[in-house]
């Protein structure tokens, strides 16, 4: 576990929209490494969706964060979305 990356933030975004994205950030690293209630995951998922809309960004920002800690939104919401249980534990790759 390595703990001394830096999160893909844009220097544009409020302080208030740097929150809700590192929100979505924390969650999907607590996924990996402890796991996440997936209803919390998806209340910080949807508030990242405010400040990013663009499917684009979203997936420069998921890849960027992937090469920084490994840990995938994409993966993350994906398995959420088809996860029955209150619980969701991500494995690495």
């Amino acid at each position: 576990m390595q703990t001394n990356y830096s999160y893909p933030l844009e220097p544009d975004w409020t302080p208030d929209e740097v929150v809700q994205v590192m929100h979505l950030y924390n969650s999907v690293e607590q996924a990996y490494e402890f796991g996440v209630k997936v209803t919390d995951l998806k209340l910080a998922y949807r508030a990242f969706k405010t400040v990013v809309p663009s499917k684009m960004q979203e997936k420069q920002l998921d890849k960027a964060l992937t090469e920084a800690c490994g840990y995938s939104i994409y993966r993350c919401m994906q398995a959420a979305q088809k996860t029955d249980r209150t619980q969701l534990k991500m494995t690495a790759n």
